[in-house]
């Protein structure tokens, strides 16, 4: 009897209610800052942004080096689908990022001289990892 006593006294309830991760305010920040430098440094030049994205590439992923388009790249995200995507690997990995991965859906305008010569809607995997955000530099297909 003393045994059920005891057995019962270990399957104490907690209350409150399962919720599903979400995006905080800080790293709603870290994402935007991310995009907001990424476009200034395309304002300054080709050298400029091809150096920002060097720099925040993930720190696991830099050896896969890419052609990137001629001229720059605008991205525009659309924050309001920013979420999290712990399941995702880059492409041709087996390998998850180490931090925190997020999604959101962007458009992707490349600029040569100023001038606009296309733009994409996609997705765009982003990786948070000690308060710093992180990307996979877009390479021309």
């Amino acid at each position: 009897m003393l045994c059920v006593l005891a057995l019962a006294g270990c399957g104490s309830r907690v209350t409150g209610t399962a919720k599903a991760l979400q995006i905080t305010d800080v790293e709603h920040t870290l994402v935007t800052s991310y995009f907001t430098a990424l476009n200034e440094a395309g304002t300054q030049g080709v050298t400029q942004q091809r150096e920002l994205l060097a720099d925040t590439q993930h720190p696991d992923f830099r050896e896969g080096d890419c052609e990137l388009p001629d001229g720059t790249i605008r991205v525009q995200p659309t924050m309001s689908t920013l979420r999290l995507d712990p399941d995702w690997t880059p492409p041709g990995q087996d390998e998850h990022p180490r931090g925190v991965v997020v999604v959101v859906a962007v458009t992707l305008t490349v600029v040569q001289d100023g001038i606009e010569i296309g733009s994409q809607i996609g997705s765009q995997h982003l990786v948070l990892l000690n308060g710093k955000t992180y990307g996979f530099a877009p390479c021309a297909t």
